[in-house]
């Protein structure tokens, strides 16, 4: 029976490789594609859900609603747009969804399609970070599989694939160090846009880039670790590593280091989840470690990257504290981008946030509801809009 797909995020950088891979194994002769979304580029969105024979399309803005439907003229492909409508197109069945919407809009399609016991590829990291225990509870109540996009969970998820967690002594999760990694702090303050939109080893969208250089991005993978792997904090670390060909390691309790190595290409972890629980080959660069010759690590300098103290007090609050963070990183990422912050502003934004957002309720303690969630998360957003002088709805 032909596997029924659809795509989350198709236009962004993950759903691109996603599309490269799926019309690589076939396209619409090997799935049956029955959504796919995207943002406001409709000419891509319709491009390729004409290419997979898709039977929905949805646009996150409504104000593209009609050039879509224009573009998808003739096609016998159903248009659609906004957030309802991407939730209803996660409420078509489908075996296998890409989740690759980026920020916290990438949640509900998600809940929406383990409901339907699908395998969810996660790649909207923020879902995790925000309702980790919702989203798994949500997967298990209804016998749906969670399968990690991000490079570094799934290289935990494949050295622990045969393990006993209970072994599991540590896990280190590696970070490039992102465009300032060598740069001088005092230097930091005055980094432009185009600086931080450039990264050294991987090709990606601009905000996952600037996430990078900030580190914001390992944070969320951090708290993201926690909650798939039910790991504790502790336990889980991180380390620069400029090649970015070590994706993580997993250390055992007899101190053997397992690591999982392979050229920063995110066609590896879509590929593997895309056919899991088999391999198949992929199109992605073989790594000759000869001509390599060396592999480095260090710690992450504390002063350089404060997003990483700040994941670790959300890991410590819980409850709706990942919903705050996320909220108001996205809201001061906004900020700089639109030229309203320096670039070591935004660490301290999110920091003014979930403090001011703590000592007025219980984070810790609320019930990790979508209501609370979204609730939580449009206040930290305007809390941090108030921080960088931006006009609050």
């Amino acid at each position: 029976m032909t596997r029924r797909i659809s795509i989350f995020g198709a236009t962004g950088s993950i759903g691109e490789s996603t599309f490269d891979l799926t019309m690589r194994a076939g396209g619409p002769g090997a799935f049956h594609t029955v959504a796919v979304t995207g943002a406001r580029n409709t000419a891509r969105l319709a491009e390729m859900a004409r290419a997979l024979r898709a039977e929905v399309a949805v646009t996150a803005d409504p104000g593209c609603l009609a050039d879509l439907r224009a573009r998808l003229a003739g096609s016998g492909i159903e248009a659609a747009a906004g957030p309802a409508a991407l939730v209803e197109a996660a409420d078509r069945p489908a075996d296998w969804v890409m989740s690759a919407i980026v920020g916290f809009a990438g949640l509900p399609p998600g809940l929406a399609a383990l409901r339907h016991g699908a395998t969810l590829a996660l790649a909207n990291k923020e879902s995790l970070v925000t309702a980790g225990p919702l989203l798994m509870e949500t997967a298990r109540r209804h016998g749906a599989t969670i399968l990690p996009v991000d490079s570094e969970h799934s290289a935990v998820f494949q050295a622990l694939t045969g393990e006993d967690i209970a072994c599991v002594e540590r896990v280190i999760i590696t970070a490039s160090g992102g465009a300032f990694r060598d740069w001088p702090l005092d230097r930091l303050a005055r980094a432009t846009v185009a600086e931080a939109s450039s990264h050294p080893n991987w090709a990606m969208g601009q905000r996952i880039t600037i996430d990078s250089a900030s580190m914001f991005n390992k944070a969320l993978e951090v708290i993201e670790t926690r909650e798939f792997f039910d790991i504790a904090p502790e336990r889980i670390e991180v380390l620069v590593h400029p090649e970015s060909l070590v994706h993580a390691l997993v250390g055992f309790c007899d101190g053997g280091l397992m690591a999982h190595l392979g050229a920063p290409d995110m066609r590896h972890a879509i590929g593997y989840a895309l056919n899991w629980p088999t391999r198949a080959p992929l199109p992605v660069a073989r790594l000759d470690l000869g001509q390599i010759g060396r592999l480095t690590f260090r710690d992450p300098d504390p002063a350089r990257y404060p997003a990483l103290r700040l994941a670790r007090e959300v890991m410590a609050t819980r409850g709706l504290a990942g919903a705050v963070f996320n909220g108001a990183k996205e809201a001061a990422l906004d900020a700089f981008i639109a030229g309203r912050l320096p670039f070591t502003g935004m660490a301290a934004v999110v920091e003014r946030v979930l403090a001011r957002m703590s000592a007025q309720s219980g984070l810790g303690n609320a019930d990790i509801t979508l209501d609370n969630l979204c609730d939580a998360d449009r206040e930290a957003r305007a809390l941090a809009r108030e921080c960088t002088g931006a006009r609050v709805d």
